[in-house]
């Protein structure tokens, strides 16, 4: 079965950047897409970005894009968050996720394994 271990949160100011990390092991890792979701406390769980098999697709969410990238290396199984220009609203528990789906899918239970999660605070 799929594993998924986040890292990489912490406490940063608002405008600082932060980059997690989710390291997948259990299965074939180019065979799955890869999302980050992120719940602040009270809040149902929320679509941050996701990536194709091969990285050539990204998906985000309106509220982090063009501050947020994620990517993958395939040769390392590993994906990653980078996150610039940091709003307190940006606080959150962030999940890795994976499935295997045909392209990343937006809705939270339609992912099948999920990371422990990472806290990020952004101090104001």
């Amino acid at each position: 079965q799929v594993q998924l271990v986040e890292s990489g949160g912490g406490l940063v100011q608002a405008g600082g950047s932060l980059r997690l990390s989710c390291a997948f092991s259990g299965r074939t890792f180019s065979s799955y897409v890869m999302g980050w979701f992120r719940q602040a406390p009270g809040k149902e769980r929320e679509f941050v970005a996701g990536i194709s098999w091969r990285g050539g697709s990204t998906r985000y969410a309106d509220s982090v894009k063009g501050r947020f990238t994620i990517s993958r290396d395939n040769a390392k199984n590993m994906v990653y968050l980078q996150m610039r220009s940091l709003k307190p609203e940006d606080t959150a528990v962030y999940y890795c996720a994976a499935d295997r789906h045909l392209s990343v899918v937006v809705t939270a239970q339609a992912w099948d394994a999920w990371g422990q999660g990472t806290l990020v605070t952004v101090s104001s």
